[in-house]
């Protein structure tokens, strides 16, 4: 499983801005079908809001194969 770390400056971010940040989806519309399939789960649980919000320190893993890890931004992972 990859596992990737996305920095943010804001204290959430919602998971459909969140899969297109990290470039695993070129547009809403697939996130949202991401999600809509039950491939996305937030902290190991499966999410069915389109636009769930995931904060700091949370994991979200895409169909077993990505597992995005929320950080705040710091000078060190710019």
């Amino acid at each position: 499983m990859q596992k990737v770390e996305v920095a943010i400056t804001t204290e959430f971010i919602t998971v459909d801005k969140l899969l297109k940040f990290a470039g695993v989806v070129d547009s809403g519309g697939q996130a949202f079908q991401l999600v809509l399939d039950g491939l996305v789960k937030i902290n190991n649980a499966p999410i069915h809001e389109k636009r769930k919000k995931v904060f700091l320190g949370d994991k979200v893993n895409i169909d077993d194969q990505i597992e995005l890890t929320v950080v705040a931004e710091t000078d060190e992972n710019i």
